[in-house]
C-alpha cells in the first residue's frame, strides 16, 4: 500500500522545504478569526461529526468560517495542493497519506507550544488532556507533528455466543489455542481466517505480537529501529513456526490466502470461522452485513506461556490530523481542534460512532458492548505499542508482506523468512535516501 507522498519529496523541496517546521504559537480562546479550511478522510465514521462540530465552533467564534471537505480519497486532492503550497489549514489525510515523510520535508507544523497552551474551556494544558501513550505516537525528534483523535485497538475477535454454546472459553495461551482449534475443528468450524489479499493483518494481529511475547516488547523496538540482526532473531523464528504450525494443521480456514477483509469478516460473521484478526473497527466496517442477532467481542492474541513479553501487551493504532507548515490560519485549525478534542465532543464521537477517542475520560459513557473489552485491556495493559515501521518504511514493510504471504503458502520455512525479513531490514538500513526513524 503505497503512500501519496512518494515521489512527490523533490517536488515539495523545490516549494520551499528545508526540515521540520517550527513549532505553532499559543492558542488563545475566542482569538480565532477568518476562514479555517478542513479536509478530512471520509471512511467508516463519515465526515458529519467533523462538519457538525466545525459549525458549532463557528457559533462561538465570531467572524470565523469553517469549510470541511470530505471524500475517501482525500489524500489523492491534497497532493496537488501539498506541491502547489497551498494546503488546507487542518487534516485528516487517511492512511494512504505518508505524514511521516510529509514531516521530514518540513511540511506539517510541529505543536508543542501550542499543546502547552490551555484545553478548550480548560486550565489544563491541552497536551495532559491526551491519553500519553497516543499522543507519544506523533513526536519525531523530541516534537509533535500529528495528533491522535479516534483510535483503534488490534486483536483477535470471537463470537461469544458461539463459545457459550460449546462451552469454549477464549485461549489466553497459545497452548490453549491449539487446544480449542482441534475442538472447534471437530464441529466442521475453521478455528480461524484471516484477510489473505492484505497480509497487514495476520503480521498485526498474530506475528508482531508473538514477537513481542517471545522476546519481549525491547525486542520489537529494535525491530522497528532496524538494528542489525533484530528481524532474525530467535523471537521472529518462533513468532513464524507458530503461524506455520497452525497451517499446517489445518486450523486457518481453506482459502483464507486469497480472501479480501471483507470476505474474511463475513466468513467471521456468519460462523464459518470462528475467530479473526482485526482491528475495533470491525463491527462498524461490518454493520451492513451484520447477522441480525450476531454478537463479536475481543480478545488479546493468545501469548507464548514462557515468553519474555508482558501478557498485557496490547497493539492500538491512530488516525493521525495535523496542520500542514504552509496552512494560512494555522490558529484556527489548533482552536478548532481543541474543540474538537473536548471531552465533551470526545465523549460524544464515542457514542455517536462507536469507536475509541484519545482524549483521557471519553471512555465514561456506555460503551457498545463490542468494545468493552478492547477499552478495558487497554486501560489494563502496561505495554502499548504500535508498529510505526509501518508507516516509516513502507517498502520494507511491503517486503516482509510478501514474505508472510509465503510463508502460509509454504514457500519459506520460518528461519527462511527470518533470513529474509533480516535482510530486506539491512536493504532498508542503508539506503540513505530513506529517513530513520526511532521508537523512543
Amino acid at each position: 500500500m503505497k503512500r501519496i507522498w512518494t515521489g512527490l519529496l523533490a517536488l515539495v523541496v523545490v516549494a520551499g522545504c528545508g526540515g521540520p517546521a517550527p513549532s505553532g504559537g499559543t492558542s488563545e480562546p475566542g482569538k480565532t478569526g477568518g476562514a479555517v479550511n478542513v479536509m478530512v478522510f471520509e471512511g467508516g465514521y463519515g465526515k458529519d461529526f467533523y462538519e457538525k462540530a466545525a459549525a458549532e465552533f463557528d457559533k462561538e467564534h465570531a467572524g470565523v468560517k469553517t469549510t470541511v471537505t470530505g471524500d475517501p480519497h482525500v489524500d489523492e486532492q491534497l497532493k496537488p495542493l501539498f506541491i502547489k503550497g497551498t494546503p488546507p489549514d487542518l487534516t485528516f489525510p487517511g492512511w494512504r497519506f505518508d505524514h511521516w515523510a510529509a514531516v521530514t520535508e518540513g511540511q506539517v507544523l510541529a505543536l508543542d507550544d501550542a499543546l502547552a497552551t490551555k484545553a478548550y474551556k480548560s486550565e489544563t494544558p491541552w497536551k495532559d488532556t491526551f491519553e500519553p501513550s497516543l499522543l507519544k505516537l506523533g513526536q519525531s525528534e523530541g516534537k509533535t507533528y500529528v495528533l491522535p483523535y479516534f483510535y483503534s485497538v488490534l486483536g483477535w475477535w470471537y463470537d461469544p455466543d458461539l463459545f457459550k454454546e460449546n462451552g469454549w472459553t477464549p485461549p489466553k495461551t497459545y497452548e490453549e489455542l491449539l487446544a480449542l482449534c482441534a475442538k472447534i475443528k471437530a464441529k466442521g468450524i475453521a478455528p480461524l481466517t484471516y484477510q489473505g489479499q492484505y497480509p497487514d493483518y495476520v503480521i498485526a494481529g498474530m506475528l508482531e505480537p508473538w514477537v513481542i511475547s517471545a522476546g519481549g516488547i525491547d525486542q520489537f523496538t529494535k525491530m522497528q529501529n532496524l538494528e542489525p540482526g533484530a528481524w532474525k532473531d530467535a523471537s521472529v523464528v518462533k513468532a513464524a513456526s507458530m503461524l506455520k504450525e497452525l497451517k499446517d494443521m489445518g486450523y486457518f480456514e481453506n482459502g483464507a490466502g486469497a480472501l479480501s477483509h471483507t470476505q474474511a469478516q463475513t466468513d467471521f460473521l456468519t460462523r464459518k470461522a470462528a475467530m479473526i484478526p482485526c482491528g475495533t473497527w470491525l463491527y462498524a466496517e461490518m454493520l451492513k452485513s451484520m447477522p441480525e442477532g450476531r454478537k463479536i467481542d475481543f480478545m488479546l492474541p493468545p501469548v507464548i506461556t514462557a515468553g519474555k513479553g508482558d501478557p498485557t501487551a496490547i497493539m492500538i493504532k491512530i488516525e493521525p490530523w495535523f496542520v500542514p507548515a504552509k496552512a494560512k490560519n494555522p490558529q484556527g485549525a489548533i482552536d478548532l481542534f481543541k474543540y474538537m478534542t473536548s471531552l465533551d465532543k470526545a465523549k460524544q464521537f464515542v457514542t455517536e460512532k462507536g469507536t475509541l477517542m484519545a482524549v483521557k475520560g471519553s471512555d465514561a459513557v456506555e460503551l457498545p458492548p463490542y468494545l468493552k473489552t478492547a477499552a478495558a485491556d487497554f486501560k489494563a495493559s502496561k505495554a502499548v505499542w504500535a508498529a510505526q515501521w509501518k508507516d516509516w518504511y513502507t517498502a520494507f514493510y511491503k517486503d516482509v508482506e510478501t514474505l508472510v504471504t509465503q510463508l502460509l503458502n509454504g514457500d519459506v520455512t520460518p528461519e527462511q523468512f527470518a533470513e529474509k525479513a533480516e535482510a530486506a531490514a539491512e536493504k532498508c538500513r542503508k539506503d540513505v535516501d530513506i529517513a530513520k526513524h526511532k521508537v523512543s
